[in-house]
């Protein structure tokens, strides 16, 4: 049981009852408000063991002084406690003015909640699996929708030259190409130095370290160099393509070009994309370079092999063709990037939310396309005997 109480002239809300015969009378008092909601729980909680044991409880509200949503509800659930199971609970004294409220709070949560079944794992994967071809699908018609576009803005400027920007495709080049170069020597240097000591300490024990330069000439100029090239220009470039883009998707820049009469995949997209199709086949052979630099330099400080017989190995190792197939993968690898930097870049909402996940999604995407690029283009090479 609960009492009245008074503290420093304010008057606090109670809930006082008398349990007589199974039958139970509640006698509420105070303001019933939010500001006493502590209280409240208090009073409500205090008479819960009298309400379960009477089996007739009313509840007189005739003291209460106010009344707000927050007061409505206990009452509502101190009515809801004391009914069911062959018991009875009503209010005793129901003042007009709380009577529409009242009534609106009755009529909440009366819908027993819905069961929550438990998912069919087949059927739940398979949504997984339809979500997923349907992001594929989404992804793929993106893609060539932005090839078929950047096509036709190579078909204008072919028809008419002076479409073309060059300043523009210039300055890129400069961004993606000479400017990549620092990080694209260092990287390669140093992979082809781990994969030229490892191929020496891995060798040497049967005997065999001249195929070290097989394998560092062949896996470079054929494979790794492109690939690894590919890679460090999707992460660096592309992510810089489609955070660009998307800024200026997101201060509307395109629509305004686009208002102006100008196609932005002409006008933003294929100087970029030009740009990225010259330097990644120039910075796959100068990676390719250092890193068989590296190589040369471990061979001769660690694997005991002279630079001339390095040389000589290398040359005897290494045909022309494996050096093309490099150089022939570089350009296509590099439209890939640009045709998915630039189609995730106009992709971005306006919000940085957007801009960021664009941005990410355009890399992993890119590094994606890239790897299996280069796997449909290994086994091209060998099904003709390259």
């Amino acid at each position: 049981m609960s009492a009245s109480s008074e503290t420093a002239g304010t008057r606090l809300p109670s809930l006082t009852g008398t349990l007589s015969e199974g039958r139970l009378r509640l006698i509420a008092s105070g303001p019933w408000i939010s500001v006493h909601a502590e209280t409240l729980e208090r009073q409500v909680e205090a008479v819960a063991a009298d309400i379960a044991k009477a089996g007739k409880t009313t509840i007189d509200i005739e003291a209460v002084d106010e009344l707000d949503t927050l007061g409505a509800w206990l009452l509502e659930r101190t009515i809801r406690a004391g009914s069911g199971a062959g018991r009875e609970a009503a209010f005793a004294e129901l003042p007009q003015r709380y009577r529409g409220l009242l009534e609106e709070v009755t009529q909440v949560n009366r819908r027993p909640a819905a069961e929550v079944q438990k998912p069919n794992a087949l059927i739940d994967a398979l949504e997984r699996i339809g979500r997923a071809t349907a992001q594929f699908r989404d992804s793929a018609q993106t893609f060539l929708e932005m090839l078929g576009a950047l096509s036709a803005a190579v078909v204008r400027v072919l028809l008419n030259p002076r479409r073309f920007r060059l300043t523009s495709a210039v300055y890129q080049l400069f961004r993606v190409g000479w400017q990549a170069v620092p990080i694209i020597v260092l990287i390669t240097f140093l992979i082809g130095c781990i994969i030229s000591q490892q191929g020496f300490f891995h060798f040497r024990k049967f005997g065999a370290d001249a195929y070290v330069v097989d394998m560092l000439g062949i896996l470079f100029l054929r494979e790794i160099g492109v690939l690894i090239v590919a890679i460090m220009v999707a992460g660096r470039s592309g992510s810089s393509y489609t955070a660009e883009l998307g800024s200026m998707k997101m201060r509307e820049e395109i629509d305004a070009l686009r208002t102006m009469g100008f196609d932005p995949v002409e006008v933003l997209v294929l100087p970029r994309v030009i740009a990225l199709v010259i330097a990644l086949p120039l910075l796959t052979f100068i990676g390719s370079m250092a890193a068989l630099y590296g190589g040369g330099l471990v061979a001769w400080f660690y694997g005991d092999m002279n630079p001339s017989i390095f040389i000589a190995r290398l040359h005897e190792a290494v045909s022309v063709t494996s050096f093309k197939v490099g150089m022939i993968k570089a350009p296509f690898m590099a439209l890939v990037i640009g045709v998915v930097a630039a189609s995730e870049g106009l992709k971005v909402k306006g919000s940085a939310e957007s801009l960021g996940l664009q941005t990410t999604t355009s890399v992993v995407k890119s590094i994606f396309l890239v790897i299996v690029l280069d796997g449909l283009f290994a086994m091209f090479f060998a099904s003709i005997g390259w």
